[in-house]
């Protein structure tokens, strides 16, 4: 039990990392200790130093694939940890320590303990700790900028409320014309905003200040989502959006929706051929159903083959039927016309009116 970990007191270490790239896979990673090993890369190049095995918290499976990968740190992480032997060959990784580097690495040095290889970190000689949970007012986080640069402004809205006489109608107390991407509420204050960031830029934060309180998740595209201190919730797509639903979906907006769409929209429903799957639109009392279109057309078409298979076109008015035409009116009937009026009808012609047929008659 002599060599047995624990039994001669640990070995405590203190290092750097110089290489993750594990044959194993294991997370493991080569680093450079305190008092244990030489900054000369001459005597000690870095892949002559053991593999030092990390320690994943008690929250973490850490078997076959379940829990939290330990790829954490890079080159240039100062760690602590210790041996579990007694020469100084079985390093483990208990955690990192941040610091304020006082200098920044530099490629191909023959020194270590520092980022030789890749020059990557640290990346500035300023606290380790992220900005954004620092609220550098004087060196913000990039994020911050690109946000306020990115935000959508001044997005119109449809205002019509009404068709009257052919024409749409502008109510005088419509409540907006347009509206702005809200302004993220970020005001952080140290310690309380818990940042993740990783190395391609992916941010994630819950951020506990108070009167501030948000949580952000953001990937390096600009694509993310932040949840106010309200509980209102900003979604931001740089490229396409999909969303597959594999059964039903149940949709409830307790207030008014707006969309604006600068290009075209496609419906597409029952594309299985079902009968019954129907597109089905109910209006409450005391609202309408309000199309316009600026210089082009409104088509409805029925399709089919055969009596059976065609469909119809039907329009029931409760109370009157309004139309108006602007130019000529063009009914072309391939079957049969049937016109009932229950009371009087009255027709009035400007000029001519000519009635042809093979036969007329008249009652």
């Amino acid at each position: 039990m002599k060599n047995f970990m624990g039994k001669d007191g640990f070995q405590w270490f203190v290092g750097v990392v110089e290489d993750r790239q594990d044959p194993k896979h294991l997370g493991r990673v080569r680093v450079r200790c305190l008092g244990y090993h030489t900054e000369d890369m001459g005597k000690l190049p870095t892949s002559d130093l053991p593999w030092a095995h990390p320690m994943n918290p008690i929250t973490s499976a850490t078997v076959s694939g379940v829990g939290q990968t330990p790829l954490g740190v890079v080159e240039g992480t100062w760690v602590v940890g210790f041996f579990t032997d007694t020469d100084g060959q079985l390093p483990m990784i208990m955690g990192t320590l941040p610091g304020v580097p006082s200098t920044l690495p530099v490629k191909d040095a023959t020194t270590g303990f520092q980022d030789y290889g890749n020059a990557n970190y640290p990346k500035y000689t300023e606290t380790d700790v992220n900005r954004l949970a620092v609220n550098a007012t004087d060196n913000p986080h990039s994020t911050l900028t690109i946000r306020k640069a990115d935000r959508d402004l001044k997005v119109g809205v449809t205002q019509i409320d009404g068709i009257f006489a052919g024409v749409a109608q502008i109510p005088t107390d419509l409540d907006i014309t347009s509206w702005d991407e809200p302004i993220t509420p970020y005001n952080a204050t140290y310690p309380r905003n818990h940042v993740h960031e990783s190395e391609g830029g992916h941010i994630k934060e819950i951020d506990d200040t108070p009167g501030a309180e948000r949580i952000h998740e953001r990937h390096a595209s600009g694509t993310g989502y932040e949840i106010h201190p309200d509980g209102s919730k900003v979604t931001r797509i740089k490229k396409d959006n999909y969303e597959v639903v594999t059964q039903d979906n149940f949709l409830h907006i307790q207030g008014i929706s707006r969309q604006t769409i600068d290009e075209g929209l496609r419906v597409r429903v029952n594309s299985k051929g079902e009968a019954g799957n129907n597109y089905n639109v109910e209006v409450g009392q005391g609202s309408n159903v309000n199309i316009e279109v600026n210089g082009g057309n409104i088509n409805l078409t029925t399709l089919g083959s055969g009596q059976e298979n065609a469909g119809d076109i039907n329009i029931n008015a409760s109370r009157n039927l309004n139309m108006q035409v602007g130019g000529d009116m063009n009914v072309n009937v391939i079957g049969n016309a049937i016109e009932n009026v229950g009371k009087k009808k009255d027709e009035f012609v400007v000029e001519n009116n000519t009635k042809t047929g093979k036969r007329i008659d008249l009652n």
